[in-house]
């Protein structure tokens, strides 16, 4: 039993821990977003079916012998995939579909290793479900979940501050030998017990100890109720992870936080005296609705934009709430352990179908962010529905828990409704793909009309419609920015080169003139059509406009390759998603290929405007290290049409800011020996986070 239970835990721990390790390593080929990790997720949830299925199918069918035989020989098998670092011939073509080059990269690089941990949690509880009480079994599925936690927390808390990526890699493929051996032993010894015990002619599973542990058979209301339940945890996972990454960054830590608490509800309603778990439904449903709300009272125009330090909590407790509710229910009705596999598989299958619908579904169905206002409303139907229909429960119970989930869904729904409202209002486009949402909003009249380019619920570019400030650069880019100082710097001297990483609505070809070259780099090619057809700046400037699509870092080393360096005189790297942190493009790598497509005397220019991350040392530490001269310049400017903007320039030569606005409105910056130096394979976001609880709490109560 010790080898079982050692091996299950192995395979959870490795199981989630090569999630964000992955992961992590491919982001930056598809543009840092959010929406990588969610299709990560996918992956990680139909493979995860596959194996419950290979699980239920093998104890199922095959003899003792046959299955050990299998099992043994794919476990060698999966050897070939060590080490999972990812081929860089697998990097994305210009155009690629993004989901589906992600899904064949995960699929080539962990494919049969993640199947097969995937399967060993179901199997391996089979193979000793007869030498336990009926339905504690069920408790080596919170064992198993114990060790997928500790491998999530493991690698914020333990791995990624201490060791790059390629070193974790290694680690990790090592880890997984150990675990192939331990499970092929653990296949040996379980088709050698079965053997002894009735020969060779019956399943592996072995025969229960007493009718009891065998129990009536799930029906088909049972089977759609677990499947349901399973899916909308999922869906609430997903969706506030969606939520949080999107306004924040997408970030390893930002992406173990949810999962972790996800995986802790499954330890809290499985392990307990006799496999009956601690959850109970009376607080369960009150604890669930009561999250929904706040979560869908977060959600509405008034407090669309939190502090990361009341977002994260918000979001990621009440998704523990809401998925402890799905998966206590879930638990309460789990069957006797001859239907374990069946019962796994269903569970499996709903967290894919979950899966499925955020992350490939709901792109297509929906033009902003509807699942998560949605999957909360659904949570407090489903507890009206579940309430009313427990009839383990007293009369006056059933009734309290009914009339307060039913008061819980009018309001959640309102909030929804309102929130959905908040979207909509003067929006005259809204679309949505895999890199996000985007809408164009438009307000007021006469010179006074405005229209405005959103992602997510951040600005990205604005232009006046009529009159003489139609073709003014405005917002982020007005004449006292930092980039707007440094074009006009290198203007003074004649015609410039200007290479941009990230469109929005191309702003800053209102500084082109006859005889400039302006080099636009932008991921989204729907940015691109808005910025043509609802905005004027790309149209009507009389500067040379190109364009490349696709990951801007892949563009600029295919271009270096190619032997095409840009010769910027000045590149602009803007390219944030909502508050999201592109950090492929802000390492030492980054910045030494960026430097590399400037001129002599070029300017790079990094717009780090962020309400949660204070980018400033990271860039100082590595301009340090690269021999390069760095300077902040930090723009409040009076006009109402421009924005508080932070930009921080980095030049080869300290002469670049010897002069003019370069001089007198820029600040040198300090490196700080106490933050990590980014790299590719070596970059926390944990460095940087600014947090303002106290205050935040105060602004929102009204106080401040």
């Amino acid at each position: 039993m010790f080898l079982f239970a050692a091996t299950i835990v192995l395979s959870a721990f490795l199981l989630f821990l090569v999630q964000p390790i992955v992961a992590k390593q491919i982001l930056a080929w598809f543009g840092g977003t959010s929406a990588v990790w969610t299709t990560c997720m996918v992956f990680f949830q139909v493979v995860l079916l596959a194996g419950y299925a290979y699980a239920h199918g093998t104890t199922r069918w095959l003899t003792p012998r046959t299955q050990s035989r299998v099992h043994i020989a794919l476990l060698l098998a999966s050897l070939a995939f060590l080490p999972i670092i990812p081929s860089a011939a697998l990097k994305p073509a210009p155009g690629a579909d993004a989901a589906g080059a992600i899904l064949l990269l995960l699929a080539a690089t962990i494919g049969l290793p993640y199947f097969l941990l995937s399967s060993t949690g179901p199997l391996l509880q089979k193979w000793v479900a007869h030498r336990l009480p009926e339905k504690t079994v069920y408790r080596l599925f919170a064992l198993s979940n114990a060790g997928s936690l500790t491998g999530l927390l493991a690698f914020p808390f333990a791995i990624e501050p201490f060791a790059d990526s390629r070193t974790q890699s290694w680690a990790w493929s090592g880890a997984y030998a150990l675990f192939v051996f331990a499970c092929a032993a653990s296949a040996w010894m379980a088709q050698r017990a079965a053997a002894d015990a009735a020969g060779d002619a019956v399943p592996l599973v072995g025969t229960p100890r007493a009718a009891a542990d065998t129990g009536p058979a799930p029906t088909a209301a049972d089977y759609l109720l677990w499947l349901a339940l399973a899916a909308l945890g999922s869906v609430l996972l997903l969706a506030a992870t969606s939520h949080i990454t999107q306004n924040i960054a997408s970030a390893p830590f930002l992406w173990v936080v949810p999962l972790a608490l996800y995986l802790l509800t499954f330890i809290v309603v499985f392990e307990g005296r006799g496999g009956r778990g601690w959850y109970d439904t009376r607080w369960g449903t009150l604890l669930a609705v009561g999250a929904a709300a706040l979560m869908a009272s977060g959600l509405t125009a008034n407090n669309a934009v939190l502090d990361i330090s009341l977002a994260v909590p918000l979001y990621a407790l009440g998704m523990f709430a809401t998925c402890l509710f799905c998966h206590g229910e879930l638990a309460a009705r789990k069957p006797s352990p001859a239907y374990l596999t069946q019962f796994y598989l269903t569970l499996s299958a709903g967290g894919a179908a979950g899966g499925l619908f955020v992350a490939l579904a709901a792109p297509h169905l929906f033009n902003a962010y509807y699942e998560l206002p949605l999957a909360l409303v659904a949570v407090c139907a489903l507890a009206v529905w579940l309430a009313w229909r427990n009839r383990a429960l007293h009369g006056p119970t059933v009734v309290s828990l009914a009339l307060t989930s039913l008061v819980a869904l009018g309001v959640t729904g309102y909030l929804a409704w309102d929130y959905a409202k908040f979207l909509r209002s003067n929006a005259i486009v809204m679309e949505r793909n895999f890199y996000g949402t985007l809408r164009v909003k438009e307000g007021g009249i006469g010179e006074a009309q405005l229209r405005r380019l959103l992602h997510g619920v951040i600005l990205h570019g604005e232009q006046y419609m009529q009159g003489a400030r139609r073709t003014e650069p405005g917002s982020y880019y007005s004449p006292t920015s930092g980039i707007g100082v440094a074009v006009l710097a290198k203007q003074q001297r004649g015609p410039v080169r200007v290479g941009v990483v990230g469109l929005g609505t191309g702003t800053l070809a209102a500084y082109g003139r006859a005889g400039d070259t302006i080099r636009y780099y932008e991921l989204d090619p729907d940015v691109l059509a808005l910025a043509r057809s609802h905005f004027g700046y790309l149209n009507e400037t009389p500067a040379t406009m190109e364009y490349a699509l696709g990951d801007a870092r892949l563009s600029l080393e295919r271009e270096l390759v190619a032997g095409q360096p840009g010769r910027f005189d000045v590149l602009a790297i803007d390219a944030f998603s909502s508050d999201s942190i592109p950090v492929h493009l802000i390492t030492r790598e980054a910045i030494a290929l960026h430097m590399q497509h400037l001129a002599p005397d070029g300017i790079l220019a990094i717009h780090i405007s962020n309400r949660f991350l204070d980018l400033k040392p990271v860039l100082a530490n590595i301009a340090q290290a690269e021999g390069l001269v760095v300077r902040n310049l930090a723009d409040v400017p009076n006009d109402p049409a421009a924005s508080s903007t932070d930009w921080v320039l980095i030049a080869r030569d300290p002469k670049v800011f010897a002069e003019g606005d370069l001089a007198a409105r820029t600040e040198p910056l300090e490196p700080k020996p106490e933050f990590s130096l980014w790299t590719d394979q070596f970059n926390n976001l944990l460095d940087v986070l600014k947090s303002r609880p106290v205050e935040e709490l105060k602004r929102l109560l009204g106080g401040g």
